[in-house]
């Protein structure tokens, strides 16, 4: 479902990456195996940067996040754009080739024992990126921000149908990034930093994986 990706390069040009159908890309599985690679691959989504600028960012140190742009560069999913010298050093910049996610099909072909460390990874990149918002005050910065949780029964149908509308909406937000990012270009603005996220999963039964409450102790009687 994921279709191609469409990442600017420089002004008036585009660089358009194909995934096969059908495949799994274990190189993609493996840039996702480390939140700091997943966030990375989301910023170099968004525009040209460099280990250092991306450290500055994430809060972490450039030779970590300098050891996880290697990976993903080993896992074909960013490039080296351009290169410029900095307080005596050469300081890279990167872009990437290709989303932090899985088609359906492709995810549906993974080992079983795979899928709990790369979903973990990402609900760590969402919980995250959330907590960052909440406290640097832009969460609720716009008063028609969304903000939803719907628990619910379904029947096998239902759940067909949910999934589906998911898939849906996110091709949808993509071409609405896919939009904004060609009218960006034209005006040279930097645009507004928003984070998506959808869950769809399946909640444990009532009452299953949920730590009963404590007993209130009972008083003892005097006397």
């Amino acid at each position: 479902m994921t279709p191609a990706k469409t990442t600017k390069k420089k002004k008036g040009e585009e660089a358009t990456v194909s995934r096969h159908h059908g495949v799994i890309d274990q190189r993609l599985v493996r840039a996702l195996g480390h939140p700091v690679r997943v966030y990375a691959l989301n910023i170099l989504n968004e525009r040209v940067a460099s280990p250092n600028e991306i450290s500055k960012e994430l809060g972490e140190s450039v030779g970590h996040v300098s050891y996880h742009i290697k990976v993903l560069r080993e896992c074909e999913c960013v490039e080296l754009v351009d290169t410029a010298p900095r307080r005596g050093a050469m300081e890279h910049y990167y872009r990437a080739t290709d989303r932090a996610f899985l088609r359906p099909e492709e995810w549906s072909e993974l080992p079983a024992n795979i899928r709990p460390g790369l979903s973990s990874s990402g609900l760590k990149t969402i919980l995250n990126d959330a907590a960052s918002a909440l406290l640097a005050g832009t969460f609720d910065q716009r008063i028609d921000r969304h903000l939803s949780w719907t628990p619910m029964i379904l029947d096998e149908d239902g759940w067909d149908e949910l999934k589906a509308t998911l898939l849906e909406t996110l091709e949808n937000v993509l071409e609405i990034q896919a939009k904004s990012a060609e009218r960006l270009t034209k005006a040279d603005a930097a645009g507004i930093p928003v984070s998506v996220a959808m869950l769809g999963f399946e909640a444990p039964a009532s009452g299953d994986g949920k730590v009963a409450p404590s007993k209130p102790k009972k008083k003892k009687k005097k006397g």
